[in-house]
């Protein structure tokens, strides 16, 4: 079994498996040194945001995860899903969480780049917490097809059985050009089971203008030691673009509108972020 390296996990990483302990959604097995050290650490700017009516980083992390895992308990509570991949889970709990709680209803995969994924399986093995129903595999999403792609990652899958693709914190690193093509291949994929739905969080650029809302998104990027990119002018564009990528229906949910069922999505921050569902059927 490969040893845990805190260098194979990003800082983004450690950050928000923190949150998600801090917040009840995750075990004690997904905690790291260096995620409590940067959560602590951040306590106090994120702080000073609030006290002057801006937005935090917990804020908007917890209303997309929470309202991703209410879209993903829909659909396979309807029976429209029951395989999922979880593209670059990093320490997201979600995989662990829905596994036990639907065991042998669900196919719950996370699937990663190497390092990360050998990290993950370490940390549920050494917790306990691996199971028949939730597998770590290898991934690179921006891979057509071929050994390490998405492609051949659902050859093992059932195509009579619906799928969902979760991309919860990756397509703000990219920049345009790429997401539209990882939308193309996950429509592509998605298209081959009986019913697919993709679920993520998008950055929109009309939703996170003004002086305060700037000024949180470049600290994001210091953060993140990279530029978080914003897509697409309006929401409009952003639906439409699903739709040539070869989904069947796009929309995007603000989880401002979801705050009377799920308190988290009333949080300072919650409006910057909107939830992707897009589906394929035949």
């Amino acid at each position: 079994m490969p040893r845990l390296r805190p260098e194979a996990i990003s800082p983004t990483a450690h950050y928000t498996g923190t949150v998600w302990l801090q917040h009840g959604l995750s075990h004690p097995a997904f905690a790291t040194l260096r995620g409590q050290a940067l959560y602590y650490a951040l306590k106090a700017p994120l702080a000073a945001s609030s006290l002057f009516g801006g937005p935090t980083l917990e804020g908007f992390l917890l209303a997309r995860h929470r309202l991703i895992d209410m879209q993903l308990e829909q659909a396979i509570e309807s029976g429209e899903i029951s395989q999922v991949i979880e593209i670059a889970a990093g320490l997201s709990p979600r995989g662990w969480r829905f596994a036990e709680r639907y065991r042998e209803r669900i196919t719950y995969i996370e699937a990663d780049l190497p390092d990360m994924a050998a990290c993950k399986r370490k940390l549920l093995v050494d917790g306990g917490l691996d199971s028949e129903h939730h597998h770590i595999c290898t991934v690179n999403a921006l891979l057509d097809d071929g050994p390490g792609s998405l492609r051949e990652l659902v050859q093992g899958l059932d195509p009579t059985r619906g799928l969902a693709i979760i991309t919860e914190g990756l397509i703000n690193y990219f920049d345009t050009e790429a997401v539209l093509a990882m939308w193309q291949r996950f429509a592509g994929v998605l298209s081959g089971f009986s019913h697919g739905l993709y679920l993520s969080d998008l950055h929109v650029r009309s939703v996170n203008d003004g002086v305060t809302t700037r000024a949180f998104m470049d600290m994001l990027s210091t953060f993140v030691r990279g530029r978080v990119h914003l897509h697409f002018d309006s929401e409009t564009e952003a639906c439409e673009e699903m739709l040539h990528a070869g989904f069947s229906q796009g929309q995007l949910l603000d989880p401002r509108s979801f705050a009377a069922s799920v308190p988290d999505c009333r949080r300072a921050g919650a409006g910057l972020v909107r939830v992707v569902v897009a589906r394929t059927g035949r």
